[in-house]
């Protein structure tokens, strides 16, 4: 692939990446709306085990906006690097932030708008250092990273982890501790990623002729897809069901895109190729994402107010408050004796006359 067709399909991945954060953000607020609706009606809730959310029409709707994300988010994927991609989904946070406070009455005060500047500034910079060029360009060469002893571990540790989560920690802390379930759905993420990229390479030589359905790899990747999505929606809605949606989107934004990341570096091996700046802006501009996701989470229950300034700021404030208020009196104590004076000025002249008559 030569520079022109390269950076070409850098900046397709990057319009798809960005086209798929925004569909992503509105799907959590449909289907957190369809999920309230049930509970109005007292339908069995997902975080209890139900599956009534399958007949509420918002809730498809809300599937069929993350469907529509997903697929932009695949053909991202066949174009431009895991690297650049992921952490675009940090827009979704924001397009979740942003209309879970005009449809589902959750305040973003001004600790949530500074992190969603952050999240964005931080995505800025990690597409400004992201690597413009694919490590893997055939599904040939994708087979041979699958067999790759380290992924080989990562993938068993990521299962391995998963299956403890779902029947060990999840009857017991799933419905006390919001990490529980994202974490679920994040481990599962980065192998779909994966699969994802792999499909995506696959169609793009079927499209350029070549005869890939008769590959095993392509179908097993497929199956492997379908059971890591149907894994994922399952535990998400179970943890948008029991916790705010403010709460769950950037918890399982920055896990999924840790995960995504750290198998990116154990498969594609794209990190190799990048010279030091570009790793140091790379990390740099995903910790102030991260920082951003923070000050969204953390303080989104917080009302801002000038009491919870510092003290130094709190007694500045204080001695610019009484400062004004003395130029305030010493203005008014100039101006005031020129109309008084001027009265009593035109008093005594009267009197004078009066005195004379």
């Amino acid at each position: 692939m030569g520079p022109a067709g390269g950076r070409h399909g850098f900046y397709v991945g990057l319009g798809l990446a960005l086209a798929s954060s925004v569909f992503i953000g509105g799907s959590f607020i449909l289907k957190k709306k369809g999920l309230l609706r049930l509970c109005a009606r007292g339908r069995p809730r997902a975080g209890h085990g139900g599956h009534a959310y399958l007949r509420e029409w918002l809730w498809w709707a809300g599937l069929l906006c993350m469907g529509i994300g997903e697929a932009a988010n695949f053909a991202a994927y066949a174009f431009a690097p895991a690297t650049l991609v992921t952490p675009l989904g940090a827009l979704s946070v924001l397009v979740s932030a942003v209309l879970s406070s005009t449809f589902l009455n959750e305040q973003l005060n001004v600790h949530g708008k500074i992190g969603c500047v952050l999240s964005i500034l931080g995505s800025t910079v990690m597409v400004i250092h992201a690597p413009q060029e694919e490590e893997v360009s055939s599904l040939e060469s994708m087979a041979e990273k699958l067999k790759d002893p380290g992924f080989i571990v990562f993938a068993v540790c990521v299962l391995v982890s998963s299956l403890l989560l779902i029947f060990v920690a999840g009857p017991r802390y799933g419905r006390s501790n919001v990490l529980v379930y994202v974490l679920v759905c994040s481990a599962i993420g980065s192998l779909s990623v994966s699969c994802v990229k792999g499909l995506g390479i696959a169609l793009k030589e079927l499209f350029a002729g070549k005869p890939i359905l008769k590959e095993p790899l392509g179908w097993v990747l497929l199956v492997c897809l379908v059971i890591c999505i149907s894994v994922q929606i399952n535990y998400l809605n179970k943890a948008l069901d029991i916790f705010n949606t403010s709460v769950v989107t950037p918890i399982y934004y920055v896990l999924f895109t840790t995960s995504v990341m750290t198998c990116s570096a154990i498969l594609f091996k794209e990190w190799q190729h990048m010279v030091l700046d570009n790793i140091i802006g790379t990390i740099s501009g995903f910790l102030t994402i991260v920082s951003g996701i923070f000050l969204l989470h953390a303080f989104r229950d917080v009302p801002f107010s000038p009491d919870l300034l510092p003290l130094f700021l709190q007694q500045g404030r204080a001695d610019l408050r009484t400062a004004w208020r003395g130029m305030d009196r010493h203005q008014s104590c100039q101006h005031q004796p020129l109309l008084p004076s001027e009265d009593k000025s035109s008093q005594s002249t009267e009197e004078e006359e009066g005195e004379s008559v």
